[in-house]
């Protein structure tokens, strides 16, 4: 049976190579994203359709979404902003929550009442909402929420057999990550990281984290106590400005 990959922001990035991979090994893919001359391209795959909307969008989100059937659903929109402490501005936060998480709380609302058992849904967050890193607050939190969102909705679908399950990745190289001006440390491509999630698909595991070595690494450090964890954190942040 062919199943039926839906991928949001498909149009740059991890989205991007994971349709392309995914279709390639026999995926039909529903390719969505806003960008339009990118759908274009992906549309000449012949396991690729595609939708244009803004995930931002509810009533964008409902139209495009609300009749779509899939098999797995990769929610994996989003943006990514850095605080600068001295010019604090709260509609930043606004503008990395509403794609980060709103964006999939618009993507789940539209396509809940398709979702048959054995569905699975894929929600794409990152292993920054493990520590408490320098400039992080706003993209921080967005992923923080968006873990917690996507637990909490694995409880209530259980019962309707609906596998809801965590990717956390750390630094792919991507267009957002390029922006970056500090050290990105065991950086990975995007090759990689839509092998990673297309083995996530695969083993349906509840939480996906790549790269391993990093993600063990953070996942230790995510347990320390809070005193140590802004200690490491203060350390980074003093490094990377020694460093500029």
């Amino acid at each position: 049976m062919t199943l039926r990959l839906l991928i949001t922001g498909a149009t740059s990035g991890i989205g991007e190579t994971l349709a392309l991979r995914a279709a390639d090994e026999g995926y039909q893919v529903i390719a969505c994203g806003r960008n339009e001359d990118k759908l274009a391209q992906l549309a000449h795959h012949e396991n690729i359709s595609t939708l244009q909307f803004d995930v931002t969008n509810e009533s964008q989100t409902h139209t495009a979404l609300g009749n779509v059937e899939c098999d797995i659903a990769v929610l994996n929109a989003g943006t990514c902003e850095y605080v600068d402490i001295d010019a604090f501005e709260p509609d930043m936060f606004r503008r990395v929550f509403e794609p980060n998480f709103f964006g999939v709380v618009n993507a789940t609302s539209a396509l809940l009442s398709n979702l048959k058992p054995g569905n699975q849904v894929l929600i794409v967050d990152s292993l920054a909402r493990l520590l408490p890193f320098s400039k992080s607050q706003a993209y921080g939190a967005s992923k923080a929420a968006l873990f917690y969102y996507t637990k909490s909705l694995e409880v209530d679908l259980h019962s309707k057999g609906i596998i809801v399950q965590s990717v956390s990745p750390g630094f792919v190289k991507t267009p957002l990550t390029d922006k970056n001006d500090f050290d990105m440390p065991m950086l990975i491509s995007v090759e990689e990281a839509a092998k990673d999630i297309l083995r996530g698909i695969k083993s349906k595991n509840r939480s996906v984290y790549f790269p391993t070595r990093f993600s063990l690494m953070l996942r230790f450090l995510g347990l320390l106590p809070a005193g140590l964890q802004k200690k490491i954190s203060l350390f980074m942040k003093n490094k990377s400005e020694g460093s500029q």
